[in-house]
């Protein structure tokens, strides 16, 4: 068997070979690993790991928060041929355990960050036998260890977010993430290409940051925190060429004037995808940062980056997710299957990236899995030449006036107004829609001017019925250190009384 199926040994031996003394990755600033360097230290987590008696194909449940932590021992684990539960550390203690007990999990390895929860778990989990500290994790022979699987083999199991029940577990292979890592191959880079990043590499961001960007020979620079803050003193300082994020990250970093005297020439690109990008946002990025380029990208933890495209230069429409990449397909699909064009229905995603299935839950894979497409609950639209246009999930489409509307739309005409930085729009109450808006720093809202420019250009099955000001909207707690996804459903909870 040839050890590049295996996906340690395709992402980061195949580079120590290649280029031994090129930088792979920067850690907090303080340290600086070559490509035979990285792999050497992965080589001495792999043999710890043996010796402490994990077997190829045993699951290791993975607690880990330290990035660089992260990046070794998750490499180490897929070079022996552990299969790595990559935990959530921002879960819910009870969200944790119940994980883990259905995990099927006889090991877990852990860092000083997570050391108090540790403790409080393991009573409760009589089914680990072996508890392994990531600080004690090494040894002295930096060999390469016998690869422990390859190809079909199951490499880890990733999470979704649990936003609607228990986080389910998704089953990816070494080679559904090897393909995930060959992300940046449909993005223009050069050989002294820096990706930054912060400590939400645990989980599926690990295939879809820190595999692309060592397969592909970057370096990648690795935060602890990678929220506005720290975000502008880490760009200047590793000239960072290449992020990925989420639109609100920019929403955050460029509605206070933090940034303006800071050097963030350096960025070529800059990825954005898990929420819309609305024009006026995309407008305040690229007169921040001309010199950037602007992706789009879709896909979800079972089918990571399926779609991406350029949306500053006009090669891709502002508002969709591009085409399928290199090796990917997507189709949309009506209520009976059939695949339709230029029409609302269902996203179908395919290509080597997809999951295998839901982990020891053959309903819900059944579900979504249908042949060689993974089918999610996501509504989109599909041009004649293969531009995809996300609407958003089914749940969160709001019904007024007998007409469906989904909320970026809203918020994008919010966001479009002056002194807006951010907006979150629901459907609440029978047929009406709830508008919460964030001001810019410095800035004052008022409810009901905002009211009077929205019935300027919206129709009135889209016109928010409640508008609040609100000092800020609940996101999805992550480590990235800046906001996560907006939380829609908490925005109703949080205001359905005003509408009551």
């Amino acid at each position: 068997m040839t050890p590049y199926g295996n996906y340690a040994y395709a992402i980061l031996t195949a580079g120590a070979l290649r280029t031994p003394d090129k930088v792979a990755l920067t850690y907090c600033g303080e340290q600086h690993l070559t490509y035979d360097q990285l792999n050497r230290a992965v080589n001495r987590r792999a043999h710890a790991l043996l010796a402490a008696g994990v077997l190829p194909g045993q699951r290791v449940a993975a607690l880990l928060n330290e990035t660089l932590t992260v990046a070794e021992v998750y490499l180490a684990q897929a070079k022996i041929g552990a299969i790595t539960a990559a935990l959530n550390p921002y879960w819910p203690v009870e969200t944790l355990r119940a994980v883990v007990a259905s995990s099927g999990c006889t090991a877990f390895v852990h860092d000083a960050t997570v050391a108090g929860i540790v403790e409080e778990i393991r009573p409760s989990l009589p089914e680990i036998t072996t508890w392994i500290n990531a600080e004690e994790l090494t040894s002295q022979d930096e060999g390469e260890p016998p690869p422990g699987a390859a190809f079909d083999d199951p490499l880890a199991l990733y999470y979704t977010s649990g936003t609607t029940g228990l986080p389910k577990p998704v089953v990816h292979t070494h080679a559904s993430s090897l393909a995930t890592a060959q992300i940046w191959l449909d993005v223009p880079r050069a050989p002294d290409s820096v990706f930054g990043t912060g400590a939400i590499i645990w989980g599926i961001g690990f295939p879809a940051i820190v595999g692309p960007a060592l397969y592909t020979g970057m370096r990648l620079v690795l935060e602890q925190d990678w929220g506005p803050a720290n975000f502008l003193k880490v760009v200047p300082r590793e000239r960072v060429t290449h992020v990925s994020q989420i639109p609100s990250f920019y929403a955050a970093l460029l509605g206070s004037a933090e940034h303006e005297q800071v050097d963030l020439s350096s960025i070529s690109v800059i990825m954005l995808g898990g929420e819309p990008l609305t024009a006026s946002l995309l407008s305040r990025i690229k007169q921040r940062l001309p010199g950037a380029g602007v992706y789009s990208y879709y896909g979800q933890t079972e089918a990571p980056y399926t779609c991406m495209g350029r949306v500053d230069d006009g090669s891709t429409p502002l508002g969709t997710s591009g085409r399928a990449r290199t090796g990917c397909a997507v189709a949309i699909t009506d209520p009976s299957g059939a695949r339709v064009v230029d029409t609302v229905g269902e996203i179908n995603l395919a290509g080597p990236h997809r999951m295998a299935g839901y982990d020891m839950l053959p309903d819900k894979t059944a579900e979504v899995l249908r042949g060689e497409w993974y089918v999610g609950g996501d509504l989109g639209t599909l041009s004649a030449d293969g531009v995809l246009q996300v609407l958003g999930r089914r749940e969160d489409a709001i019904l007024k006036g007998g007409v469906w509307t989904q909320p970026s739309t809203v918020e994008e005409a919010a966001t479009a107004l002056d002194s807006v930085a951010e907006a979150g729009a629901v459907g609440v109450g029978d047929g009406r829609i709830l508008l919460a808006v964030v001001p810019m720093t410095g800035q004052a809202l008022d409810s009901s001017k905002i009211a009077l420019a929205l019935a300027d250009t919206l129709p009135p099955h889209q016109r928010p019925d409640v508008i609040v000001v609100a000092e800020s909207l609940p996101h999805f707690a992550d480590a990235s250190g800046g906001p996560g996804k907006l939380l829609r459903r908490e925005i109703r909870e949080m205001y359905q009384h005003l509408v009551d």
